[in-house]
């Protein structure tokens, strides 16, 4: 037992003497507290069947980079099948690794898209995904949380979501994209957001250094005899130009280049390799639609109403409807053997449709159970989902019978070839005003359109198709027929 005095006072081999009551002798140790990372795991996320039988797809665009943080359900890619395009979102929360493809890049389903860094528990990961360790040691893993702004002050780190081209332009304009707000969806930057935070800048700057209004008048020079010309006879004479020399100079042509054939052009390109295969025959024929055009700009007042954009092409679907239920033939398919024909119940009508990427044919589904106003609504749906290039898969299969309005760009009469397996196509050309003899032999202005009608001439004949085209005619230029048929 050793005694101390009542000042602690260290000995020489580092020993503190506390008093105490009964003088105990404490030794003198230092405890440090070590913290420990979870284990986290390089996960490979592969790109998921989306059905119908595909197997490949074009990557569109990245919606993440290398380095990026996101959460389940946030938008990792945006891929092109042949037949429509698809938004693939993230399984985990983590960090972007790895990308595997670039833009345009041909992805196949089951192989891997990008690399994941997941940290925490692992048991909930997808089987279909590979697991690999990953080092969670990093000097700079403490500062992952906060951000350091150019002006030295700290903010919390929020997710900026802009695809690698916004990127570059934001680094090209030298613009912090944390200083833009995006318009676009779940918060994304656009091109359009750059420039309008750029203007805002400009409006900024000349709110605070407003230009100079006024200004110093220079004195003007005095007249020269040299500056004024007279005239030195009343008559003018001509003189020929002077020949300039040819210069020929080598120009280099411009070259060739090559385009791989992919999404919707390569479904197009199979779409029409089948259809050559089916012999095709034509009808076409000349429709009066002079009452449709005076009732039209009623029926655009009605309907914006409710909302609805209309056009002429709706009536011309919900006209073919009608006429399907008496020749239901053609609203049929055959079998690949041509054994047998399939009467389909729904009258899902396809409209051709011109879009960046390339021709489609959405369908409307079920128009024989659908009003006028209805078929509109949803012609126009489709139609800003084509010009987006967004639409789905459900919209894309499913058709029973097709009408294209060609009419919309440009021409007459053509001849359109069927969307296999349906059997008959009809193209709309434009309307034109031209002369035309009343019933009373006057020659009277009529606004007409042009039909031309393809079907498949193993199960359809010319004079089925016919009758079925008139039928559909006497619709458009008898609209009372048309309203009293309606269902």
């Amino acid at each position: 037992m050793v005694k101390c005095r009542t000042t602690p006072r260290p000995s020489l081999n580092g020993v503190f003497l506390i008093p105490t009551t009964n003088h105990i002798l404490l030794p003198h140790k230092s405890y440090s507290v070590k913290t420990e990372k979870s284990p986290t795991k390089i996960v490979q996320f592969k790109l998921s069947d989306i059905g119908e039988g595909i197997r490949e797809v074009l990557l569109k665009e990245w919606f993440i980079t290398e380095g990026d943080k996101v959460a389940q359900f946030d938008s990792i890619c945006e891929v092109q099948s042949d037949k429509a395009s698809v938004t693939i979102t993230s399984r985990y929360d983590g960090i972007v690794r790895k990308l595997y493809h670039a833009v345009d890049d041909t992805a196949l389903v089951g192989q891997p898209l990008v690399d994941i860094e997941v940290e925490g528990n692992l048991e909930g990961l997808s089987t279909n995904d590979n697991i690999t360790s990953s080092s969670s040691s990093s000097s700079s893993d403490s500062d992952d949380d906060v951000i350091e702004a150019k002006d030295g002050l700290k903010k919390e780190e929020r997710k900026v979501i802009a695809t690698p081209a916004v990127r570059h332009l934001a680094s090209v304009k030298k613009v912090d994209l944390y200083k833009v707000t995006g318009s676009g969806k779940h918060g994304r930057i656009l091109k359009e957001d750059i420039f309008a935070y750029l203007k805002s800048l400009e409006t900024a700057a000349i709110e605070v250094n407003p230009p100079s209004t006024t200004t110093t008048k220079q004195p003007l020079p005095p007249p020269t005899t040299a500056s004024i010309s007279l005239p030195t006879s009343t008559t003018s004479v001509t003189r020929p130009d002077p020949v300039l020399p040819l210069i020929s100079r080598s120009v280099e042509a411009p070259k060739d280049r090559v385009e791989v054939i992919s999404g919707m052009k390569k479904a197009m390109v199979a779409s029409m390799t089948a259809a050559n295969s089916v012999p095709h025959f034509s009808l076409c024929d000349e429709v009066n639609v002079s009452e449709l055009v005076h009732m039209k700009p009623f029926m655009k007042e009605t309907a914006r109403k409710y909302g609805v954009k209309f056009s002429y092409t709706s009536l011309f679907v919900k006209a073919a409807s009608l006429a399907l239920l008496h020749y239901p033939i053609l609203n049929s398919s055959v079998d690949e053997e041509c054994k047998n024909v399939i009467y389909k119940g729904s009258h899902n009508i396809g409209v051709a449709m011109d879009s960046p990427n390339g021709l489609i044919v959405p369908n409307i589904k079920n128009v024989g159970q659908l009003n006028v106003l209805e078929v509109a609504s949803e012609l126009s749906r489709l139609m800003q989902l084509a010009a987006s290039g967004k639409l789905g898969l459900a919209d894309l299969t499913g058709g029973t019978f097709t009408l294209s309005n060609v009419g919309m760009i440009g021409g007459t009469y053509t001849k359109p070839v069927i969307f296999v397996p349906e059997v008959v196509i009809g193209a709309l050309g434009s309307i034109t005003k031209v002369p035309r003899y009343d019933g009373e032999g006057k020659v009277v202005p009529a606004h007409v359109m042009n039909i031309s009608w393809s079907a498949d001439h193993r199960v359809i004949d010319g004079a089925t198709l016919a009758r079925f085209s008139n039928l559909w005619k006497s619709y458009l230029e008898n609209p009372v027929s048309f309203l009293l048929h309606l269902r």
